[in-house]
C-alpha cells in the first residue's frame, strides 16, 4: 500500500517536470549494479542447483561442462536483458510525460488495491 501511495503522490508532484537519471549514474556503474542485482536473484540459484545439473553428463569431465553451460547461460541472459533495457529506454523516451504520469497513477492504484486485498484476507 505504501509503495502504491508513493507512486500516486509522486506522479502529482511531478506534473510538468521531466525525470532524468541522477547525474552520478554512469553506464558502467549501471551495468555493474544490474550484474550484482541479477547475481543476487534467488531464481538464479535455483536454476544453477536444480535445473542446470540435469544437462551435465557424469561420464565426462565436470569442470568443462559446467563452464560451457554457465558461459552460454550468462551470454544468453546478458544479451536478452541488454536488448530489453535498450528497448525500454527508447520506449521511455518516446512516451509522453502525460502517459507516464497516468501509468504511474494507475500502477500505484493497483498496488494500493492489491495491498488492501491482501490485508483483508483472514487466516483460517
Amino acid at each position: 500500500i505504501w509503495l502504491g501511495m508513493r507512486m500516486v503522490v509522486r506522479s502529482f508532484s511531478r506534473i510538468g517536470t521531466e525525470r532524468a537519471l541522477p547525474a552520478g549514474v554512469s553506464g558502467r556503474r549501471a551495468v555493474w549494479q544490474g550484474f550484482v542485482t541479477q547475481g543476487a536473484n534467488p531464481n538464479l540459484l535455483i536454476y544453477f542447483t536444480a535445473i542446470l545439473p540435469q544437462f551435465v553428463d557424469p561420464a565426462h569431465p565436470l569442470p568443462g561442462q559446467v563452464a560451457i553451460l554457465a558461459c552460454s547461460s550468462f551470454l544468453i541472459e546478458f544479451t536478452i536483458l541488454s536488448v530489453y533495457a535498450a528497448l525500454s529506454f527508447r520506449a521511455g523516451r518516446r512516451v509522453s510525460t502525460r502517459f507516464r504520469l497516468m501509468a504511474e497513477r494507475i500502477g500505484g492504484g493497483l498496488l494500493v488495491a492489491a495491498g488492501a486485498g491482501l490485508a483483508s484476507i483472514r487466516r483460517a
